[in-house]
């Protein structure tokens, strides 16, 4: 049976939200809250090995501290590294 497209979306976000790493949850609760809607059906199913992997082995992939492997070397994790994790700040004080 498959998951449906709206519930696996839902699942990702708190699982990238609560993923065990601080750091981590901050920067793909983010990137999810951000991206999970426009990506494609095969692309969740990326995303959701690329968060299946250990909190470490990600972070050093992601800021390019270490090669990603081929099998994770996809347009999914592109748009990770390429995400500009920051909080926007208001102009008025």
């Amino acid at each position: 049976m498959t998951e449906p497209i709206e519930l696996k979306r839902k699942r990702l976000l708190y699982r990238s939200k609560y993923c065990g790493n601080k750091e981590m949850d901050l920067i793909l609760g983010t990137f999810a809250e951000r991206n999970l809607e426009t990506l494609s059906e095969l692309q969740l199913n990326r995303y959701d090995e690329l968060i299946r992997t250990p909190d470490l082995d990600l972070y050093d992939w992601i800021i390019g501290r270490k090669p990603v492997p081929p099998e994770f070397d996809h347009d999914v994790m592109k748009l990770l590294q390429a995400f500009k994790f920051y909080v926007e700040r208001s102009e008025s004080y």
